[in-house]
């Protein structure tokens, strides 16, 4: 089961969302009622994920992501405030923040954001154990970067081995756009995007001999590694 620590300083709200959690999420919730609360519990017990409302006394949710990620750098964070100011959303992602909640909220869009962000964090700790793949009848080393085919090889660059693995990671599966500009190139501006359309045209050069294997676009999302 997994952990989540949610500090939320209005008594009633704080019950009602770790009761939801508890029983529509299945998760163990532990509540903290201010954030000198929350940084206690954190310190004491290893959790999966967090949210944080922004306006606690004692201490408020950013001074709290703050000494989080001091600790853990990629635990989730979720803040959760009753302001909708674009400077608070800007903060939250700068303090290392991963996702951003505006009171008044439904309890079942929380359980979505919660569930959208593990899953990812699940497919990142992928993303650093799998570094070896079949793909038809291409094998593919991400560590040697190395795509082999009947006894030939194609020595891969380290970005089109990057963008290869996380296909890989999602084959037959969409692998969005700005998932894949993000994750490889820290940033999804349009010439990062243009950049990354020339290694997808390699990456079909290599793998057009097998006519089992084709990436395609999905249109306005992404693109797709296709293996039949």
């Amino acid at each position: 089961m997994q952990k989540i620590l949610l500090a939320e300083d209005d008594p009633n709200l704080g019950e009602l969302l770790k009761d939801y959690l508890e029983l529509k999420g299945k998760f163990d919730v532990t509540l903290s009622h201010d954030g000198e609360e929350a940084l206690a519990a954190f310190r004491e017990e290893k959790y999966d994920l967090c949210i944080f409302d922004v306006m606690m006394p004692k201490k408020d949710g950013f001074s709290l992501g703050k000494e989080i990620r001091k600790m853990d750098k990629t635990i989730p964070i979720i803040y959760a405030t009753a302001k909708g100011m674009m400077e608070d959303k800007t903060q939250a992602f700068e303090l290392g923040g991963d996702d951003y909640i505006t009171k008044p909220f439904r309890v079942e869009e929380l359980l979505l954001r919660i569930n959208a962000l593990l899953k990812r964090v699940s497919k990142d700790k992928d993303l650093e154990i799998a570094d070896k793949f079949e793909i038809g009848e291409y094998f593919f080393d991400y560590t040697s970067q190395v795509v082999s085919y009947k006894g030939q090889q194609q020595k891969l660059s380290t970005k089109e081995a990057e963008l290869l693995r996380l296909l890989c990671l999602n084959k037959n599966d969409v692998l969005t756009r700005e998932e894949a500009l993000v994750k490889i190139w820290h940033d999804d501006n349009y010439f990062t995007g243009r950049s990354m359309d020339v290694f997808l045209s390699k990456l079909r050069k290599y793998l057009r001999e097998d006519p089992n294997v084709e990436i395609v676009n999905v249109h306005g999302k992404g693109y797709k590694l296709l293996v039949s």
